[in-house]
């Protein structure tokens, strides 16, 4: 993708840091414009913002590797580079590629510069002509700060453009602060930008440009989530869901099922029924190169899949814990017998691959080939891996299944946990609502539960865990956890409720999100807001299917969570 390449405005500022202020390097890689530019006309807007675009770039593949190789649904081959292995094994002693502090702030400072050199005055035909970008800049630097702070726990909160070697250690000697402050912050920050519309640029080489930005609401709701403001996460989360000018159901046709029809249902066979519905639910990108003479080019392909370039040689392949987690789902298949509605449970034995058995989106996404006839000297590895949801023209930043399960975690947090659990059995709308959550809960909720009939209905959305395993509105064993017996109060209910249906959510976003970077953080999140160390460090311990009692050690130290700055 070429464009971005050329829209890069690479200038080399006239200073060069020591190592005191090595985060906030200000050579020609961390500003993108001229000294004393001030952004005043809309050429020079959009050239700046997909400059901001372009160091986006830098992070991306971190973005997902950081989030999934050091979960538990991933496991490092042979094959892994050194960089790779020893960041599945928390050990981040010496350099390190994957910790370079300094390309986040790269984006963050170009935002910076943009922020304060953009004339947001200036109109044209009584418009105000960069209302949109100076918008989606506000966004990004709140993302990139939401994704840094994830990644290395406490960090020095820069809002100014850096320039200069004495500015950049001025703010570096400034206290640090984490996650929640960061959060905070920049909930205030872009609130006031919420309803503004993304830049439109058409279509830039055959992509919707618009899907270049980050969707401010579905931020919001992160950054809340993270905050730990519940209630106002789920407010985000709807109101992004439900925008009026652009709702966002949950499909029902996009699913990785077995035959409906029980008379071809063959498992020693699935090509004969097995289907898969793939439909694009991605919400925002950062879109990569092809070539690295254009800029950055994915190097995921190379890391999850066999390729030309690695000789077949994956790096990484889904842990025996995450086949233990799809397995151990209930695939439920419901179905018309005459006059009667009939369900029957698939069997988890008799199958033509392991793979299949439970929830049947591992299989749809991952595969594994052996090559025959190979000389035992051959240069090529003899098997063959492709994860399909590994893109290499992209890097997703948001989907609107994972939007939904973030949705479902805040209702549950927010004190709504049959809610929340309807999400994931059968989906939101009106008359599921009615049918599947209580009066005092309906009443309770609100406006947070309140969808268009006319647009969400039981024949346009679906229950996300019947994205890969079956007709869960009918699985009797996929149930809203009680308590044995009645408790003292609907409020002790809740709280019973509350913690169960969250490690539902945490399993669903495993099996929904697996491999694309979300893993390690939303294991960091509970364990964080529970405080609870282990919640993290048990299931990470675990990714070989046994306890890594040493690992599990190391986990159980917060800091260890987290990379070290220089």
């Amino acid at each position: 993708m070429k464009y971005l390449y050329q829209f890069i405005i690479v200038v080399c500022a006239s200073c060069v840091l020591g190592s005191c202020a090595d985060m906030m390097d200000t050579d020609s890689e961390l500003v993108a414009f001229e000294k004393d530019n001030t952004l005043d006309h809309p050429t020079d807007s959009v050239y700046s913002v997909m400059g901001i675009i372009g160091k986006m770039q830098t992070i991306a593949d971190r973005m997902v590797l950081l989030g999934e190789v050091r979960g538990d649904l991933l496991i490092t081959t042979d094959a892994a580079t050194s960089d790779l292995k020893r960041l599945a094994a928390f050990d981040m002693s010496g350099t390190n590629r994957y910790n370079a502090v300094s390309d986040y702030y790269a984006v963050i400072n170009n935002c910076n510069y943009y922020i304060a050199n953009v004339d947001t005055a200036l109109q044209r035909r009584g418009r105000t002509l960069f209302t949109f970008e100076y918008a989606a800049v506000k966004t990004f630097r709140a993302w990139a700060y939401l994704q840094l702070a994830k990644a290395y726990g406490e960090v020095p909160l820069v809002t100014e453009p850096v320039m200069t070697e004495q500015r950049a250690q001025e703010e570096m000697s400034k206290p640090r602060v984490g996650i929640t402050e960061i959060c905070n912050y920049f909930i205030d920050d872009i609130k006031p930008y919420a309803l503004t519309e993304l830049p439109r640029y058409g279509t830039v080489n055959g992509y919707n440009s618009q899907k270049f930005f980050i969707p401010t609401r579905a931020l919001l709701g992160d950054l809340c989530l993270w905050a730990g403001r519940y209630q106002e996460a789920a407010t985000w989360y709807h109101d992004y869901l439900t925008d009026k000018n652009n709702p966002l159901p949950m499909n029902s046709r996009a699913r990785s099922t077995w035959p409906t029809n029980v008379t071809e249902f063959n498992l020693a066979n699935p090509s004969n029924g097995y289907n898969v519905t793939s439909m694009d639910e991605t919400l925002s990108f950062i879109p990569m190169e092809t070539r690295v003479f254009d800029g950055v080019v994915s190097d995921l392909g190379n890391v999850f899949n066999s390729t030309r370039e690695n000789n077949y040689y994956y790096q990484v392949t889904p842990s025996p814990a995450m086949q233990q987690l799809s397995a151990s789902q209930t695939y439920c298949m419901e179905f018309q017998s005459g006059t009667e509605t009939d369900t029957i449970y698939v069997p988890k034995i008799g199958l033509m691959k392991d793979v299949m058995a439970g929830d049947l989106r591992l299989n749809a996404n991952y595969s594994q080939s052996s090559r025959g006839g190979q000389d035992e000297y051959s240069e090529f590895s003899s098997i063959r891996q492709d994860i399909s949801k590994i893109v290499p023209t992209r890097v997703a930043t948001y989907r609107l299944n994972m939007v939904y399960l973030r949705y479902a975690e805040a209702l549950n947090r927010a004190g709504f946990p049959q809610s929340a659990f309807a999400v994931l059995k059968y989906g939101l709308c009106q008359e599921n609502i009615v049918a599947y959550v209580d009066s005092v809960e309906q009443v309770r909720a609100g406006s947070l539960i309140d969808f268009d009939p006319n647009i969400f209905t039981r024949e346009t959305i679906i229950g996300i865990h019947s994205l890969g395993s079956g007709d869960s509105q009918a699985n009797a064993y996929y149930t809203l956890p009680m308590p044995a017996q009645q408790l003292p109060s609907m409020q002790d209910t809740i709280a019973y409720q509350i913690p169960l249906v969250e490690n539902m959510i945490i399993d669903e976003m495993a099996l929904e999100g697996a491999f694309e970077g979300y893993r390690f953080y939303d294991l960091m999140r509970v364990a964080l807001r529970r405080n609870t160390p282990e919640f993290l460090a048990d299931p990470i311990s675990r990714r070989w299917g046994m306890v890594d009692e040493g690992l599990r050690a190391l986990l159980m130290d917060r800091k260890n969570w987290y990379l070290p700055l220089p």
